[in-house]
């Protein structure tokens, strides 16, 4: 029996998610294993995929994401609205700072790091554009769950309950949404080497009027850093710049 036209394109797809950190490249072979599907389905797949330069071959047998995907993460960059509306804001605030400024959106149940403003001292981060934040460490996804329906956050904690406790967040679901609760009221969070030991951050959420999370922007420094500077000073502006870009988000 062929799989029906949708199912079979859907698995097709799915050879794209197989891709991660530790697997940067793949044989015919490992498609087979990872979907359960037959080599000469395995090979079409590729087949498709390379032509369509969504994969490209490496080497006699191993095949690695493709140039195409390069030019959709240009396209990507000039039509997403919080980049359109947050790099004035990003450069404003790294001009009276002094400090790295980054921008997370939010795609589905992953936080990606979108876009980065340069201090003339710059932190060194292992995060940037295109690598998934976890999600319960950082200033930045403090305050994108924070602004998530409550329902939303149960389904989260449910899901990721090990990740939690790891975090050092509380797993019982009222004491967690007290948590998230205060950093809402607060309107942004300051982490302190929660991701990285060296490294802290102060973030506010990008919160248009319909209510929906869209991300956040983040002034990000060496622990030491932080600890000689104004944080109340710098979550108000951290804040205010959010305000403004949501602001612009929302109107359009």
């Amino acid at each position: 029996m062929t799989d029906k036209p949708d199912s079979s394109l859907a698995r097709m797809l799915a050879v794209l998610d197989l891709f991660d950190e530790q697997r940067l490249s793949l044989t015919a072979e490992a498609i087979v294993e990872a979907l359960q599907v037959s080599q000469p389905t395995a090979y079409r797949y590729v087949k498709l995929l390379t032509e369509a330069g969504l994969l490209q071959r490496q080497g006699a047998a191993h095949y690695t994401l493709g140039p195409r995907i390069v030019v959709l993460d240009h396209l990507i960059r000039r039509a997403d609205p919080v980049l359109q509306h947050a790099v004035p804001f990003m450069k404003e605030l790294v001009a009276t700072t002094g400090l790295d400024c980054v921008a997370t959106g939010v795609y589905s149940d992953q936080l990606l790091d979108i876009h980065r403003e340069y201090s003339g001292q710059p932190a060194t981060l292992s995060y940037g554009r295109g690598r998934p934040r976890p999600l319960f460490l950082g200033a930045a996804p403090k305050v994108v769950l924070a602004c998530l329906p409550p329902a939303q956050l149960h389904r989260l904690l449910d899901a990721h309950r090990d990740e939690v406790a790891a975090a050092g967040l509380p797993t019982d679901w009222q004491a967690f949404r007290r948590t998230y609760a205060r950093i809402r009221k607060d309107g942004c969070y300051v982490s302190h080497g929660e991701l990285e030991s060296t490294l802290g951050a102060v973030a506010a959420p990008l919160l248009p009027a319909d209510g929906r999370v869209v991300g956040a922007i983040s002034l990000v420094a060496a622990v030491e850093r932080l600890a000689v500077l104004d944080l109340d000073k710098l979550s108000q502006l951290v804040k205010r710049a959010a305000g403004e870009i949501s602001a612009r988000i929302g109107a359009d």
